[in-house]
Order: structure tokens, then sequence, then C-alpha cells
């Protein structure tokens, strides 16, 4: 398997590079931030992009949203999304729109190396792999939503 990283943490980047090549597989590139990813995936044309949701500069956004663009440019691209925070709004998006592979997994819950390992490979093999965190509060997100449409104009307002 080819795999595309973009992880800002140097020493994460280069524990997922170690951890992935000892499993068998080609990282054929390991990119601090977003700058420079689209044009990395079509040069390297991966079978999977691992990116965390905050990157540089605004540590903000900018991983998740670049795996949405990915997602719109390649729609058959696996994504993992590899992340501290579960971004509701974003994750909601990339779940709606995926017509492909596609994870969403936790860093701080990811406990076993093997499981790790095997869940990127499920991923690429057409699977969607959701760590329960991020189901749960995108379904807790969904119920307070479907409260707030129920309030009157007077009540919201």
């Amino acid at each position: 398997m080819r795999i595309l990283i973009c992880e800002d943490s140097a020493l994460l980047r280069a524990g997922l590079v170690r951890l992935l090549e000892d499993a068998g597989h080609r990282v054929v590139a390991a990119l601090p931030d977003a700058n420079g990813l689209a044009e990395a995936v079509d040069a390297e044309t991966p079978d999977l992009c691992i990116l965390d949701v905050r990157l540089p500069p605004t540590w903000t956004d900018e991983g998740i949203r670049a795996a949405l663009d990915l997602r719109e440019r390649m729609p058959g691209l696996a994504v993992l999304v590899l992340s501290q925070y579960v971004e509701e709004r974003y994750a909601a998006d990339l779940i709606a729109s995926s017509d492909g592979a596609l994870g969403y997994l936790l860093k701080d819950r990811v406990a076993d190396v093997a499981d790790f390992v095997e869940a990127t490979e499920r991923i690429v093999a057409g699977a969607t792999v959701l760590d329960p965190e991020v189901v749960a509060q995108l379904l807790s997100r969904r119920r307070r939503d479907e409260r707030m449409l129920r309030l009157t104009d007077r009540e919201a307002s």
C-alpha cells in the first residue's frame, strides 16, 4: 500500500512512517502541513492519505478541510483523519460526502499498533472506520440540532 502522511508533529510523523513501513507498506510522502498536499497526491498517487485535523499555520481545521478538498477532487481516494479532536461539522461533511473508503480515528484512543495498521488496510480495502467517540459526538450533535428545529420563532430568538 502506498501512503501519504500529513502530520505536523515531527515525532508522530516519523513514528507513523516507521510503523507503516515496518508493516510492509510504502510511505510515498510525509508532509508537515497541507502546503503542497494536492501536488504530492497528484505526483505520488497514494492508496491512502493520513491527515491530522489541525495543521499549520492556524492549527484549526486545515487538515480536515484538505481532506474534504481531496475527496472532492479524487472521490475514490482513501482518507484517514487522525486527530486529537472531533471536528463535528467537518467530520459530518466528510462522512456525508464519502463515496469511498474513509476513517476518522482519535490519536489518544489508538491503543494498539497492530489494530491501527489493520484499520489502514481495511480503509484502503473500502471500509469506513470510525472511532466510537466520533460517532457518539456526531449523534449527540444531531440530537441537539433536531431539538433546535422544534423551537418556535420566538423561542429561537
